[in-house]
């Protein structure tokens, strides 16, 4: 029994050497072929290369970290906003529009201010259209316009006809031959006077008259005794009132006796208005003394 043993202890010692000794060739064998190079060695049914392994090692060793930082680049990349658009240029300033041409005036026959014989044409224009049946004709007007204002103190006025001194005529109050009464009408608003009226204007209206045949010369919304296109435009509408017929002498005469109810007046009216027509100043015989 001893003996058996003793075999027995023998021969698990063999068995053991044999156990250990089996376990060296496997770290000889691997590292005699990492050592030799070798690019693919089968070993206890597994299958390995050197690049697998070598891949196998640097993952292993690659930290989170690290591929976070390799794989941010790329992130960024893939998320990163389209560019701010460039923007657009400033368009260029408007230029400034040009200057308005001054209103350049053709001085009328005899020496009629310019702005004068432009208010005297446009309202002839205007009748023209308006009431062709009166015949009105600038030079009657420009007649009117000498005798009474001296074509507005010799044409003192802005081109759109808007006096630099309004005219002003006396009060009527019967201190002068001829002359009727006639006390405030308007409040003072157009002749400043509120005790008695005065003719107003280059055209010198009353203020009752005024009122009832103002006319808008000028186009600007406003009719003002003090403006020569306005004051004009007025006085060609009164003088053609009831349907008179200025191209009939008996007539014409009639609407200006009516606009100053004087003969000499009207002789002077007539006088200027024929020298208009021809240039030729008109004699003194033809212009009496205005009473």
């Amino acid at each position: 029994m001893g003996r058996h043993n003793k075999v027995t202890t023998s021969k698990l010692r063999r068995n053991s050497v044999i156990a250990v000794t089996g376990l060296v060739p496997v770290g000889l064998v691997t590292a005699a072929a990492a050592t030799a190079g070798a690019t693919s060695k089968s070993f206890l049914g597994i299958h390995q290369t050197a690049g697998s392994a070598e891949a196998e090692t640097a993952a292993a060793d690659t930290t989170p970290a690290e591929v976070v930082r390799s794989v941010a680049p790329v992130a960024d990349l893939m998320v990163a906003p389209e560019p701010a658009a460039a923007p657009a240029p400033k368009a260029a300033p408007a230029p400034e529009p040009e200057p308005a041409a001054p209103v350049v005036r053709q001085q009328g026959p005899l020496g009629i201010p310019a702005v004068n014989f432009a208010a005297y044409q446009n309202a002839e224009r205007i009748l023209a259209a308006e009431n062709p049946g009166c015949g009105m004709y600038w030079t009657l007007l420009a007649g009117i316009g000498r005798v009474e204002s001296g074509h507005a103190n010799g044409g003192r006025a802005s081109d759109d006809g808007k006096l630099f001194d309004p005219v002003i005529g006396l009060p009527l109050n019967g201190s002068l031959p001829g002359q009727a009464t006639i006390y405030d009408t308007d409040g003072g608003a157009l002749d400043g006077d509120t005790v008695y009226d005065r003719a107003v204007g280059p055209m010198q209206f009353i203020p009752t008259t005024w009122n009832q045949y103002a006319g808008d010369g000028n186009g600007d919304g406003v009719a003002d005794p003090q403006n020569l296109f306005d004051s004009t435009l007025t006085t060609a509408k009164y003088l053609c009132d009831g349907g008179l017929d200025m191209r009939n002498v008996a007539q014409a005469t009639k609407a200006i006796h009516r606009y100053n109810n004087s003969m000499a007046y009207v002789a002077n009216v007539l006088a200027w208005s024929a020298a208009y027509s021809t240039g030729i100043e008109p004699s003194p015989v033809d212009l009496p003394r205005i009473h």
